[in-house]
């Protein structure tokens, strides 16, 4: 019964990529999670008669990182460090793709 879902999470780097990987992998019934840097989104495989995916977005937004359902809070989004902090105003995928590089 697995099933294929994407939604937008923020992030910029690969730090994030790894944090955001590793917390949706982290929900039992993930198989599967990758999330592209430069378009904001994460394509995940679930196993549905285990999990959904509000609590994969709750597992995400618990490291810092806002998704379209949940907002982190600000303790989780304040503890990233300051190469992951993104523009929390606003949450929607690049008109362009973005390309961000540690500095």
């Amino acid at each position: 019964k697995d099933k294929k879902e994407e939604f937008l999470v923020n992030g910029k780097c690969e730090m994030c990529k790894k944090s955001i990987e590793m917390a949706a992998l982290s929900v039992n019934g993930v198989s599967k999670a990758n999330w592209n840097m430069e378009t904001k989104t994460i394509a995940v495989t679930l196993d549905d008669s285990k999990t959904d995916v509000d609590k994969i977005h709750q597992s995400i937004v618990k490291v810092g990182y806002d998704t379209k359902l949940h907002k982190a809070t600000d303790e989780a989004y304040n503890s990233l460090p300051d190469c992951c902090k993104y523009d929390r105003s606003k949450l929607e995928a690049p008109k362009k793709p973005v390309k961000y590089e540690h500095r």
